[in-house]
């Protein structure tokens, strides 16, 4: 009941953008709109979980700007603009011929449609999307320093490969050359090399300058190590406020975008519809933004060990399937529902997990 309570708000705007999916598209858009949904909360775990080991030292106006104008630029700066950029761009459309051509909704086998000029384009943004999202799957999973592993029989071997510098790029370059030579057509080959290479270099980009930020928020937390101590001693909690809190906002927001990438890319293999896209994925920020929140506020970060571990392997699988899908056709449901159960088989074996380190722990005392 209190888990309920506590997402209220979120439920009740879900049910009003599933009304708004439904009148839209009807029962196809309702469906995949919760897949969406589904998708983006599952993928953004991770980012859940990074957020709030910085939104824990916020003041309480922060963390309300976190859920109300943080969500507003997630939502329509990510989840809307960058996707119409991404149609743009492959598509050579304006914005405003491309916002008219996508409410027009016209017949995909049409010539000059919204959905024909996708569907055109469908090798350069499976390979610019696929290439990105292996790139996620490969940095995660090739992490040695991990310490975490669900599938140990072949996460540990992989652990080592990763000791090998930049193996991850040279994974997914060997599988882009597999990918344009041998899934895309003859004419398409020129540009699926160029978007997948663009790919890993904005993965390359985000990620680094992710990993730096990162990196000077824990030399700017150093310094106010002191400080902590003494606060906690005199039994208080040191939040951030002012210009420091403004700038773990920016943060966040930076990290927040970063993250965002493989859900907004990921969301191409689902629908073509801005519209649904921005639905789906909005809702699905709204729950992971107050998510952080909630693992903040109830120190439950670390219940489902396995469930970070779950999201990168269904971003995995969603990444070849995407990358496939350059030749093959792969039904909406089956990229859906892969990673629905990867995630769902991860959150069932930290429970077993759990239950087991419980038993243990009570034979012990």
């Amino acid at each position: 009941m209190h888990l309920l309570k506590f997402f209220r708000w979120d439920l009740l705007i879900t049910l009003a953008v599933l009304v708004v999916a439904f009148f839209y598209g009807g029962p196809n858009a309702l469906v995949i709109t919760l897949i969406l949904i589904a998708l983006e909360i599952t993928f953004s775990f991770d980012n859940a979980a990074v957020n709030a080991k910085y939104l824990g030292k916020m003041s309480h106006f922060w963390r309300t700007m976190f859920l109300t104008v943080g969500i507003v630029i997630a939502v329509f700066g990510m989840r809307l603009v960058f996707p119409f950029v991404i149609v743009c761009l492959t598509g050579n459309v304006g914005p405003i011929e491309a916002w008219n051509l996508a409410m027009e909704r016209g017949d995909p086998e049409e010539p000059g449609t919204y959905g024909f000029i996708l569907g055109s384009a469908h090798s350069t943004i499976a390979a610019f999307g696929g290439m990105f999202l292996l790139m996620l799957f490969l940095d995660f999973i090739l992490d040695e320093d991990r310490d975490v592993l669900w599938l140990t029989w072949i996460e540990k071997p992989l652990k080592h490969v990763g000791r090998v510098t930049a193996v991850e790029v040279a994974v997914a370059l060997l599988v882009l050359v597999y990918a344009a030579e041998q899934l895309a057509p003859l004419d398409h080959r020129h540009e699926v090399y160029l978007a997948g290479i663009f790919g890993i270099v904005v993965f390359l980009a985000v990620n680094g300058l992710a990993n730096f930020m990162e990196e000077k928020q824990a030399e700017r937390e150093a310094t106010l190590q002191k400080k902590e101590a003494e606060e906690a001693a005199l039994g208080h909690t040191l939040v951030l406020t002012g210009q420091a809190a403004f700038s773990m906002f920016i943060f966040l927001e930076v990290l927040d975008a970063s993250f965002s990438f493989d859900g907004v890319l990921g969301a191409f293999a689902i629908t073509t519809d801005p519209i649904i896209i921005a639905l789906g994925l909005g809702v699905g920020a709204l729950f992971v933004r107050s998510m952080t929140v909630y693992l903040v506020d109830h120190g439950s970060l670390a219940k489902f060990r396995y469930m970070e571990a779950g999201a990168h392997w269904a971003i995995g699988a969603l990444s070849i399937m995407l990358i496939l899908t350059i030749r093959y056709h792969i039904p909406d449901f089956v990229i859906g529902l892969a990673g629905i159960a990867l995630i769902t088989a991860s959150i069932i074996s930290s429970v077993v997990a759990n239950k087991r380190d419980e038993k243990a722990d009570a034979i012990t005392e």
